[in-house]
């Protein structure tokens, strides 16, 4: 996989959008990554510190952000491996 290479200037500040391919390539490696025993156990992992963590109604707004930060990492890396399944 060769790397996209860095805009420079004012473009390297605007959002890149990786190509359709580019993007699939990505979701393909996700799910290589992922597959097997170690791969679920993982996963598991993720959703259990992340997506199924709750957070008390004491908690700050810095907390809720962290959080949500993180379950939306999660999130995604999951969205990426069903995406590299199909």
């Amino acid at each position: 996989m060769v790397p996209e290479p860095v805009p420079e200037g004012w473009d390297g500040l605007r959002e890149q959008q990786p190509s359709a391919e580019r993007e699939d390539e990505v979701a393909r490696a996700f799910a290589a990554c992922f597959v097997g025993p170690s791969g679920r156990l993982a996963l598991e992992h993720l959703r259990r510190a992340f997506l199924d963590r709750r957070v008390p109604p004491t908690a700050s707004d810095s907390e809720l952000r962290h959080v949500e930060g993180q379950r939306s990492v999660a999130a995604h890396i999951l969205a990426l491996i069903e995406r590299g399944r199909d």
